[in-house]
């Protein structure tokens, strides 16, 4: 019912930039908190940034100072944006949003929280 479509990722060497979209689509009602993880090779999943419907962040400590996320809540899409990428920033980066999602094929609309993840992206930090 709720899809997020990521795009973004690539190689970059280091010290370089990329910036991440993610885009949620379908039955949506309202999206709450969204936020970007990554999982390296050999490594659990971990938070990297989050933001909250009405705006506040917060960062994982290895990024701070160097990605910023926002988002866009018109378009119900969420952005990372990566400056002064280093080798151990190598991940899938995933976007997660906490979403509630509207069924309107019943005689009165029913609501519902839904969590929803991306496919993922690849950024590789490589010279």
């Amino acid at each position: 019912q709720v899809q997020l479509v990521e795009s973004g990722g690539g190689l970059v060497q280091p010290g370089g930039s990329l910036r991440l979209s993610c885009a949620a689509s379908g039955s949506i009602f309202r999206v709450n908190d969204m936020g970007w993880y990554r999982q390296a090779p050999g490594k659990e999943r971990e938070l990297v940034a989050l933001i909250t419907s009405g705006g506040s962040t917060n960062y994982v400590d290895s990024v701070k100072g160097r990605f910023t996320i926002s988002r866009d809540n018109a378009k119900n899409t969420v952005y990372l944006q990566m400056n002064s990428l280093k080798p151990e920033d190598t991940a899938v980066y995933y976007c997660n949003a906490d979403t509630i999602v509207i069924n309107t094929r019943t005689p009165l609309p029913t609501y519902r929280s839904l969590e929803v993840w991306g496919q993922g992206t690849l950024v590789t930090v490589s010279s």
